[in-house]
């Protein structure tokens, strides 16, 4: 009996190696005829993508194997060639055999295996230490004491180790240092953007579960205005390529939390309490250029990026911690401490620049959408006046994640002017003179003296200054009055190299607030219509 050994190539293609038969070949098959040696047979193959069947050609002494793949089916068939006239000419040998190939198997993105090993890191980290702790206690004094002399002597050794390690770690960070897309600001990145859109993908997945049963129908004009705006940022910022390469889709939940946000893969979630809380069309086509600045400029690599560098060198640190504190419960504080400072020291700070980064590329978009930009600065400002008359406490700036509303108001504030310009640079139509700001301070000042000087008034005072960031109930109130007004927004012919003005963005969105009110926020529409 003869064994038959044939190497199987993956996706049964056969590439330019040359492929050696060994001397002696073992059939599994008895073929009729009596064993003999064979020659050793070589020959060479070359890699075509549309073929099945490969054949190789032995030497005179040898025999033509021929070769054929299909699917998960292999065909091998082997004859002799007559050689000489005494040689006679025997049997061929087919054979057909069956082969399994496991599916393909797609692995984890990198920022989600960071997510899941990060709290078994930190355990290591803490029985590393405490394992120290244990070892140096039970070490006699004499022990301890060479030990110190031992590291006393070769501190230069140690200091030289501790340079080298920390000349690795920089050279590092520099080879994963990238350029903001539109700002060109120097980040360090240290996951990649296929990693995040993987990652992105997952996390909407999650989304999409989580709020199956509070989304809104895509008929309802809340779905609908939110639709149109990010179409309309997405169709006039096509010249920004991480606007042009995504796909961008808008699910409106149905909850009262003031919250948007906007994933890497273009999945825009905006929260129904968002659209209660915006004044008109401007400002929610501002708030929706900040959150899709998040995804274009990559925030969340970003900043996944520098807490995964902090984790990993606050490692050392922890193992530190459990090492010299004599107690587990010291132990415990000094982690507690040693995590609330990297956070105030580095996560918070950072997170809250991202924010500042966000609002400033966000008014561009909205700029070169042709929003009203002087209206981005007054949300902020209703914002903080909402706070104040919902009683929700203040947290100081230090301890947040994003700035305070006063000081986004300030920065907005001061880059109004660069906006403006580069709105008129995009061929808008010229915004209304009345200042939408000026028009929210006076209005604000009036009803402020008017609850003080009037004792119930002052009650009917602030109820309209509710109004005054708190538009007409939905679904009849602003969405559907916005809805109504972005109907005009010229969408599919919308460009922004051509030198034709867009014909009634700016006049068109003005107008929207003012039939969204109703009668009794008098102080509302003065606001809006500016």
């Amino acid at each position: 009996m003869v064994l038959l050994c044939v190497g199987l190539l993956r996706n049964s293609r056969f590439c330019s190696l040359p492929l050696y038969l060994p001397r002696n070949l073992l059939m599994c098959r008895r073929v009729g005829l009596p064993l003999k040696k064979l020659h050793s047979v070589s020959s060479e193959n070359s890699c075509h993508r549309t073929t099945n069947s490969a054949l190789l050609r032995a030497n005179q002494t040898g025999s033509p194997l021929l070769f054929c793949a299909n699917g998960r089916t292999l065909c091998f068939q082997i004859s002799p060639r007559v050689t000489s006239p005494l040689h006679r000419p025997g049997p061929v040998l087919t054979q057909c055999g069956h082969f399994h190939t496991s599916a393909p198997v797609r692995a984890l993105p990198v920022p989600l295996i960071w997510l899941v090993l990060k709290p078994l890191q930190k355990l290591l980290a803490i029985i590393l230490g405490r394992s120290i702790r244990k070892w140096w206690v039970a070490l006699p004094a004499n022990r301890r004491q060479l030990l110190r002399e031992w590291a006393w002597h070769r501190r230069w050794h140690l200091a030289a180790g501790a340079g080298v390690a920390m000349v690795i770690v920089a050279l590092l960070l520099l080879t994963h240092l990238d350029e903001s897309p539109v700002t060109g600001r120097t980040r360090l990145v240290v996951f990649s953007r296929e990693n995040y859109m993987e990652l992105a993908t997952l996390t909407t997945k999650a989304h999409m579960e989580e709020f199956a049963e509070l989304l809104v129908p895509v008929t309802d004009p809340r779905h609908q205005v939110v639709e149109r705006l990010v179409q309309h940022l997405a169709q006039r910022n096509k010249d920004i390529p991480e606007v042009s390469d995504v796909t961008w889709n808008v699910h409106v939940v149905q909850s009262p939390n003031v919250n948007a946000f906007v994933l890497p893969n273009g999945e825009v979630f905006m929260f129904t309490g968002m659209l209660e809380a915006v004044a008109d069309v401007h400002q929610l086509t501002f708030i929706l250029g900040h959150e899709m600045a998040h995804a274009l400029l990559g925030h969340s690599a970003e900043q996944a990026s520098l807490s995964h560098v902090v984790d990993l060198l606050s490692l050392i640190l922890l193992t530190a911690i459990w090492a010299v504190c004599p107690r587990d419960s010291l132990a415990l504080l000094g982690q507690w401490v040693q995590d609330k400072l990297s956070q105030l020291m580095f996560s918070r700070p950072y997170s809250r620049k991202l924010e500042a980064e966000a609002d400033q590329v966000g008014l561009q978009l909205a700029a070169k959408a042709c929003a009203d930009v002087r209206a981005g600065p007054v949300f902020w400002q209703q914002m903080e006046i909402r706070d104040q008359l919902t009683g929700e406490p203040s947290v100081p700036e230090w301890l947040s994640t994003h700035p305070s509303h006063r000081n986004r108001f300030t920065q907005l504030d001061r880059l109004v002017p660069q906006a403006l310009e580069l709105r008129e640079s995009c061929v808008c139509p010229a915004l209304p003179a009345t200042d939408p700001r000026a028009v929210f301070s006076k209005s604000v000042h009036v009803l402020l003296e008017n609850a003080k000087n009037q004792g119930k008034a002052g009650q009917e005072g602030a109820r309209k200054l509710h109004l005054l960031h708190s538009p007409a109930p939905l679904p009849a109130g602003l969405p559907a009055a916005l809805l109504a007004q972005t109907s005009l927004l010229p969408f599919s012919n919308v460009d922004q190299e051509s030198k034709e003005p867009v014909p009634k963005v700016a006049l068109e969105l003005d107008v929207a607030t003012s039939t969204a009110a109703p009668a009794e926020g008098g102080g509302h529409q003065n606001v809006a219509q500016s």
